[in-house]
């Protein structure tokens, strides 16, 4: 009777009004990371490895328009204001994103990893999980306004667009506050044991809600913006690297490794609930919203056996990426 209601409970959860509407393979060699989508601009940017570069597509049609060479970047952020791209590479390429032309490559220190664009100042936050662990670079003009010790290995960063940038902080098991206006940590805040290594970052702005998407435990961590409170935490699937907020559906979702698309509903400022996990593709941990059109839009690819590792040496975590098999998933109620 337990499993059985433990298998009643799992389709229920299943169940619901998101749903893999079609899958579009772009196919192309190398391996993938964080994506972007620039709503204002209506592109899809999504970084390729081996050869580095920056492949674009129409957000609205998924077709390709070009791509930014010699950028092995983990991901991408564009200044609408200004109408300059960014790309987490080193040295750091900056564009023109109606070309897609490169204006100038900046250097940085460190290993460049996640990316943050916070209209707050018009700042491109590069993070690094070695020192220093942030540079803040002026979207205008290309130059380095600072750097920023963020006492560990920094993951996903949202913005309140108000001052304050939020970031996940993956081995100390924190959520960093740093202060745009004087380029400092603000406060450091603990998720006590709640969640750990955690990923991925969503913020609602208008409840001042952070929800940290977490990897030891599997857990979505809801806790205040303003002072660090846990609110609550919730399962979630195995190995999520994004976490996105709507505000207009008050739902968060997560992306996860294991081929999961978990979706927390804020039913009130205190109150949160799983609503439904959605079966995407093993690989899919990576993805971006569309708030013009309401889609999610995930990328993966298929891959081969995990090949026997040398004496001595660990195992792999995955196969050799199949050529030509990488998609992108388009998730839609």
């Amino acid at each position: 009777m337990i499993l059985a209601f433990i298998g009643l409970a799992q389709q229920a959860l299943a169940d619901g009004p998101y749903k893999v509407s079609k899958t579009v393979k772009v196919g192309g060699v190398g391996t993938f990371d964080t994506a972007l989508a620039d709503t204002v601009g209506r592109r899809l940017y999504i970084p390729r490895k081996a050869p580095g570069r920056i492949t674009v597509f129409n957000l609205d049609t998924l077709e390709p328009v070009g791509e930014i060479p010699d950028a092995a970047a983990n991901g991408a952020v564009v200044d609408p204001k200004s109408g300059h791209g960014f790309a987490s590479s080193k040295p750091v390429v900056m564009w023109d994103t109606k070309t897609l032309k490169t204006i100038k490559t900046i250097d940085v220190q460190g290993g460049p990893d996640a990316i943050l664009y916070d209209p707050f100042n018009e700042r491109v936050y590069i993070f690094s999980h070695t020192a220093p662990h942030a540079t803040a670079i002026n979207a205008v003009d290309g130059t380095v306004v600072g750097t920023l010790d963020l006492g560990g290995m920094p993951e996903q960063a949202v913005t309140d667009g108000k001052g304050r940038v939020y970031v996940d902080i993956r081995d100390t098991n924190k959520v960093a506050v740093i202060d745009a206006k004087t380029l400092t940590v603000a406060a450091q805040y603990d998720l006590a044991g709640k969640g750990g290594r955690c990923s991925g970052l969503a913020i609602d702005v208008k409840n001042q809600i952070l929800f940290a998407a977490c990897r030891e435990p599997q857990m979505m961590v809801m806790l205040k913006a303003g002072d660090g409170k846990i609110l609550d935490a919730l399962p979630i699937g195995s190995g999520v690297d994004s976490a996105i907020f709507n505000p207009s559906t008050m739902e968060t979702y997560s992306a996860q490794v294991d081929g999961t698309l978990t979706i927390v509903k804020e039913v009130s400022p205190t109150s949160f609930k799983v609503e439904q996990t959605v079966q995407t593709k093993e690989s899919a941990k990576q993805m971006v919203w569309d708030s013009k059109t309401g889609r999610i839009l995930l990328v993966a690819a298929d891959y081969g056996p995990v090949p026997t590792p040398a004496p001595g040496a660990a195992p792999a975590a995955r196969g050799p990426m199949v050529p030509d098999s990488f998609s992108i998933l388009v998730v839609t109620k």
